[in-house]
């Protein structure tokens, strides 16, 4: 069956049920085939490239100003909304008014900040974003420009000192969470509306624009909450978000944020119990409570908690999908949260899935039936399949073991060198539970492993006083070592090489303790590998 067949039934069920009028029919469908509509768009954007260019040559030598830059831009504004207004227009035409609404919306966006402080221009525009999304009738230009028109508004309540990132945390917090408040209100509204004439329309803009303001609110929310775990630790980069967890947000608003966000995730909850009368069960409730506890360590995750419930029991799938991203993005970045301890974050995370597993043995009851499909698939795996996964989990427990058992060998019998540290930025130092470390490598040595992949194995000779201090002085050349010489070699990190190791990690708290920190210890092995077993102050004095 396909969509236009389940389309026209749906139509007539709501028919019979009164929710639609008796006259009620679906709207004629665009049939052009997809590919065709893409590559009839992109030829009009490339089209709209050199005309762009050719207008700004034409006008802006005759108005230096900004108020006939302003004047061009509302004009070409305009255009472009009365040919997407249009239901007849061709396909190619269409697709160039949307480069003239770019064009035209900037204009008048770089004379409004031309002449207005940034906060008054960034609401101005945000203002003439939804008055344009409320003209246009495209679903998907509503969805961007009432998206654009959150963020604007949102940054026209920063306070003064957003530069410096402290001054915006509790301002950013609060205004999408009223952002969000708004959203839901034209939702609410968007539901009362009526399903004829002028009160239709309005109910399918307010749809498209809510939908855009949510998803705005979401990224907005993902953003402050900081760099995901998983996410920063592929691209090896760390968060530093405006989260309460970065530091960003002042201890005594925090108690405040905290009770909010579980606020909202209990109000989430309650909504799920009315909408779906199944849901009102005792190991539900017990998930609430899991839910109500993260959204109280984060402050973030409430809002998007109950977006997420309000998308699910309205069955809007692309939303909700969209809101379990966020709540996935922020629950990970809760890695990063500096404000709590390591161990405390390991243990709530760890609470919470015990209870999550607790309650699923619950909801199940009893143990699943011989003849539930995940048994049968269970029982009927291959043997050499079966056999192959416990070899897998034997093999990586002895390669991590064997790793390990050769660390503690050069730990334990190898010699002990100190190298200097080189300088860093400060604000690079200390970050988190790690010290960033950088040791210079001679810059013949850089020169000479520039070129080398990560399969190679080079090593730089170093050379040790009597203190043990080594100076690194030159590549191995298979040259004879001197006896105050020996082989060290280097490793490969990011797409460079270097000395052993950039980063030291240590107990949390333990910050101050490693600050002065001039020297790494390194035990070095005969074979030239090295590993850091400890940091030095000044003098070589332990820390």
């Amino acid at each position: 069956m396909n969509a236009k067949v389940r389309l026209n039934e749906a139509i007539e069920a709501a028919k019979s049920e009164g929710v639609l009028p008796a006259e009620a029919e679906a709207l004629a469908q665009d049939s052009r085939p997809w590919p065709v509509v893409l590559l009839t768009a992109l030829g009009a954007w490339l089209a709209a490239i050199p005309l762009t260019i050719v207008v700004g040559i034409a006008v802006m030598p005759r108005n230096h100003e900004t108020a006939g830059l302003f004047v061009v831009g509302l004009l070409v504004l305009a255009g472009a909304i009365a040919v997407l207004r249009s239901r007849t227009i061709p396909l190619f035409v269409e697709q160039l008014a949307v480069p003239g609404l770019i064009v035209g919306g900037s204009c008048i966006a770089f004379t409004i900040f031309d002449g207005m402080h940034w906060k008054g221009g960034a609401g101005l525009v945000g203002v003439l974003c939804i008055v344009v999304a409320v003209l246009i009738p495209r679903a998907w230009l509503r969805v961007l420009l009432s998206g654009g028109a959150a963020a604007l508004l949102a940054i026209a309540t920063v306070d003064e000192s957003w530069s410096h990132r402290d001054g915006i945390a509790n301002d950013f917090w609060w205004a999408w969470h009223a952002i969000g408040l708004a959203a839901g209100l034209a939702a609410f509204v968007q539901s009362q509306l009526g399903t004829e004439g002028r009160s239709a329309r309005m109910a399918i803009a307010l749809d498209a624009m809510v939908a855009g303001v949510l998803i705005a609110m979401l990224a907005a929310l993902c953003w402050w909450s900081g760099m995901a775990f998983l996410f920063g630790g592929a691209l090896q980069i760390h968060g530093d978000g405006l989260d309460a967890a970065s530091n960003h947000v002042q201890a005594t608003d925090l108690a405040l944020l905290q009770a909010i966000s579980a606020a909202l995730a209990i109000a989430a909850a309650a909504w799920v119990a009315r909408q779906w009368p199944t849901a009102r069960k005792p190991w539900t409730a017990g998930v609430a409570a899991v839910l109500v506890l993260l959204a109280w360590f984060m402050p973030s995750l409430g809002a998007v908690l109950l977006a997420l419930a309000l998308c699910v029991t309205a069955r809007r799938w692309m939303l909700a999908s969209t809101a379990g991203v966020a709540f996935a993005w922020i629950l990970s970045s809760f890695y990063y949260a500096l404000t709590w301890p390591l161990a405390t974050k390991a243990w709530v995370l760890v609470a919470c899935g015990a209870l999550l597993a607790a309650l699923a043995w619950l909801a199940s009851g009893r143990s699943l039936p011989a003849s539930a499909p995940g048994v049968q698939a269970l029982q009927s795996m291959p043997r050499h399949v079966s056999g192959g996964i416990a070899l897998t989990l034997l093999a990586t427990l002895v390669v991590a073991n064997v790793g390990i058992w050769q660390k503690e060998q050069i730990a334990r019998s190898a010699r002990t060198i100190y190298v200097e540290l080189a300088p860093r930025d400060p604000r690079s130092l200390m970050q988190g539970d790690f010290m960033s470390l950088n040791f210079r490598l001679p810059m013949p040595v850089q020169d000479a492993v520039r070129d080398l992949g990560d399969g190679a194995k080079p090593q730089v000779i170093a050379k040790v006083d009597a203190q043990g201090v080594a100076t690194l002085v030159r590549m191995e050349d298979g040259s004879p070592h001197a006896a105050d010489e020996l082989p060290i070699t280097l490793a490969y990190k990011d797409g460079r090489w270097i000395f052993v190791t950039d980063a030291w990690f240590f107990k949390e708290g333990e910050a101050e303790r490693y600050a002065p920190a001039r020297f790494g210890e390194f035990k070095v092995g005969a074979d030239g590998k090295a590993i850091l077993v400890g940091m030095r102050g000044v003098d070589l004095k332990p820390l």
